[in-house]
């Protein structure tokens, strides 16, 4: 199974006592499947999953694997810092259906080398279904170096991708190098997904396609296709939405974006609150006027 194009890191939409709002998110899977988008990426960062309960985790799982299943692949995020819980996460995510999982490195504990070598395999050991490594040393503390993901790849079939977050491209351009063609290598960060593709990777998992998942799943297939002139020229325009997005901590500009335009409430779970400053609000409203978003 190859991974490539723009997979979308969705938001989870709260209702104002703070419960989950499945109507909501049901609309948002939709829209995402109108949109041609290659697939969804349930209950990641952007997700909000460190503030969701495990029964939480689950059932939003469950939820866009029913809404999406057959119509897009469905990515399911199943990380934690404990390989317990990681592990639980990944077993209920395939029994539910998904066609893969997202697996983060182990935030906080801040593992070795050979701890996160062990972690990695006994999820992947744990599930049948493909695995995506998550490497994001900037939130989890910890690099997955580019050894170590070899040896996962050699040593757990079912590990044929990496979601790299490393914001080093040079890394970026190891991994793929190293892992081969048959190694699916995706973008965490919206604003390098092109020079990635460009590198020879397969595409994004993006904050910006809930907002823009049309244009996001444009610009990509161009540069799949190797029209490079145009896919920059399109990314050149998206490049102040990218900025935006992380003005302050991931999810909380994307999600207010997202209620700005009135496709979900604003309502994030503490410690995540709202944006912290007027001027950040009206920065992220002055790049959503000017993309013609609100």
């Amino acid at each position: 199974m190859k991974f490539q194009g723009v997979f979308t890191a969705l938001v989870t939409p709260f209702k104002a006592d703070g419960s989950l709002d499945e109507e909501t998110y049901a609309k948002l899977v939709a829209r995402q499947i109108e949109s041609g988008i290659a697939g969804i990426v349930p209950c990641g960062t952007t997700g909000e999953s460190p503030t969701l309960s495990l029964d939480e985790h689950e059932h939003v799982i469950d939820v866009a694997v029913e809404l999406a299943k057959g119509k897009c692949t469905v990515i399911a995020g199943a990380g934690s810092n404990c390989t317990q819980e990681a592990t639980r996460l990944s077993i209920h995510a395939q029994e539910a259906g998904a066609d893969a999982i997202l697996s983060v490195n182990p935030y906080y504990n801040k593992p070795s080398q050979l701890g996160l070598y062990r972690h990695f395999k006994t999820v992947a050991d744990a599930v049948d279904i493909p695995v995506v490594l998550y490497n994001i040393a900037g939130r989890t503390g910890v690099n997955l170096e580019t050894e170590t993901l070899l040896k996962l790849q050699r040593d757990c079939k079912n590990i044929i991708a990496v979601k790299e977050a490393s914001g080093n491209i040079n890394q970026m351009r190891e991994v793929i190098q190293k892992t081969g063609d048959d190694f699916s290598v995706l973008s965490g960060d919206d604003a390098m997904a092109v020079e990635l593709v460009k590198s020879g990777g397969d595409g994004v998992i993006s904050v910006a396609s809930n907002l823009m998942p049309e244009k996001m799943t444009k610009i990509i297939k161009l540069a799949l296709e190797g029209n490079t002139a145009e896919a920059e020229k399109l990314d050149a325009e998206m490049q102040t939405l990218y900025d935006v997005m992380f003005i302050e901590t991931n999810p909380i500009p994307v999600k207010t974006a997202m209620a700005m335009m009135g496709m979900c409430e604003e309502v994030f779970r503490l410690p995540l609150c709202e944006l912290s400053t007027p001027e950040n609000r009206a920065q992220l409203s002055a790049v959503l006027k000017t993309l013609n978003l609100i």
